[in-house]
């Protein structure tokens, strides 16, 4: 075996916020002193790892030296003091109006999992995308104008659609918001959603967009447009954290993974 030198590229200071929630965890738990294998700090440069290089859990605990076991659970504590830092998302759209924003931006993305058992009434695949054709789970994102992510929600399996799981998490907090003047904008897959929430207008079943009035196209053309950098949000999310771009977890912790990974992104930013 060779041995080398690595820098892992996240900034100090999250490195850092990471190992102060890791000790006031061990803190709070009660952890005598020096009886963990690694430290707060080394702790949350293997879970830091984990999301950036979306490394395998053997080889980051290898590097670490302590057992596999040690290394998922120390992964899955990291996960969870991250995830309980997670913004509410009553208090993000109250933030959202303080500042003034003009809208927020609603969009889901599949997060990509391991193939796991399961079945819904029909007989499909319960965690199984027939719009990504691929294994996973719906996780719902709220960004700012600028795209900036801003709350991600509780994952559904990935044959939910968007709509669907927009109405269980999301859909409720942000008709009040609507009425207190914050619209939301979304893509065509949550037409149906309600009042306040501002959709293109769908083109008639065979035939073009044409079809529709002028002024139905430019109103479709100005929410395209003004929604379009509320599209990087979970690309931002996924490209910086690249766990997020296939989880071997278990597919229900993915909620918990996405809220970790918008936490470190906000203290990264």
């Amino acid at each position: 075996m060779v041995t080398y030198v690595a820098t892992l590229d996240v900034p100090r200071q999250v490195v850092d916020y990471l190992a102060r929630l890791l000790a006031a965890h061990r803190r709070l738990i009660g952890t005598p002193r020096g009886s963990r294998a690694l430290g707060p700090f080394r702790q949350a440069v293997l879970v830091l790892r984990w999301f950036r290089e979306r490394g395998c859990v053997h080889c980051l605990a290898r590097d670490a030296g302590i057992s596999q076991a040690t290394g998922y659970r120390y992964l899955h504590e990291g996960i969870d003091v991250l995830a309980d830092q997670a913004p509410d998302l009553h208090d993000v759209l109250t933030r959202c109006q303080e500042e003034g924003m003009t809208h927020v931006i609603l969009d889901g993305t599949l997060i990509e999992s391991d193939r796991v058992s399961g079945e819904r009434e029909n007989g499909n695949d319960l965690w199984f995308s027939q719009k990504h054709k691929a294994f996973g789970a719906n996780v719902q994102f709220l960004s700012a104008p600028d795209g900036t992510p801003l709350w991600v929600s509780e994952v559904e399996p990935g044959s939910t659609p968007d709509i669907t799981a927009a109405r269980i998490h999301v859909l409720p907090a942000l008709y009040k918001a609507a009425a207190q003047g914050l619209p939301t904008l979304a893509d065509k897959g949550y037409i149906g959603a309600g009042i306040g929430i501002r959709v293109p207008v769908r083109r008639p079943t065979g035939r073009s967009e044409q079809a529709l009035h002028i002024d139905i196209r430019m109103t479709n053309a100005l929410i395209r447009y003004v929604r379009a950098l509320g599209e990087r949000a979970a690309a931002e999310l996924k490209e910086r954290w690249r766990a997020l771009k296939r989880i071997t977890l278990s597919p229900c912790r993915i909620g918990d993974i996405t809220r970790s990974a918008l936490v470190l992104n906000q203290r990264w930013k």
